[in-house]
């Protein structure tokens, strides 16, 4: 059991601080162009989007003995979870006023990618520790 959590505790750190240190330069660029600070749900945004990165890595870390072969694919599908999130809860949201807005779409994009990049880069480690 300890092989499980300690994987998924020091993810969960390490994406929570890196979030934040991203969350940090998204407001500091917004304050730099006058623009709102917490509008377009960007702190529901950074967190939708940890919550989702943590289960999802939770998941493969589960997963990883029995279905090594399949990883890839379940993480492809946690990325389509991620999608239909965003579609479902933040786009209408977005699209109320019929336009979205570049800062509307960073709002969401930006933690997304990030989040992104850090999944992939655990997996990919995750994956060649295995073979």
């Amino acid at each position: 059991m300890t092989n499980t959590i300690k994987p998924i505790v020091l993810f969960a750190v390490v994406l929570a601080l890196l979030l934040a240190a991203v969350f940090a330069i998204h407001i500091a660029v917004l304050s730099h162009n006058n623009l709102p600070l917490y509008d377009n749900e960007i702190v529901k945004a950074y967190g939708v989007n940890y919550v989702l990165a943590l289960i999802i890595f939770s998941v493969l870390v589960v997963l990883k003995k029995k279905y090594v072969h399949l990883l890839g694919f379940i993480y492809m599908g946690g990325s389509l979870v991620k999608f239909a999130i965003y579609f479902i809860f933040f786009n209408p949201i977005y699209k109320a006023d019929g336009v979205i807005e570049s800062s509307e779409s960073t709002a969401f994009l930006i933690p997304y990618l990030s989040c992104l990049f850090i999944e992939t880069y655990v997996l990919i480690r995750m994956l060649n520790k295995e073979v």
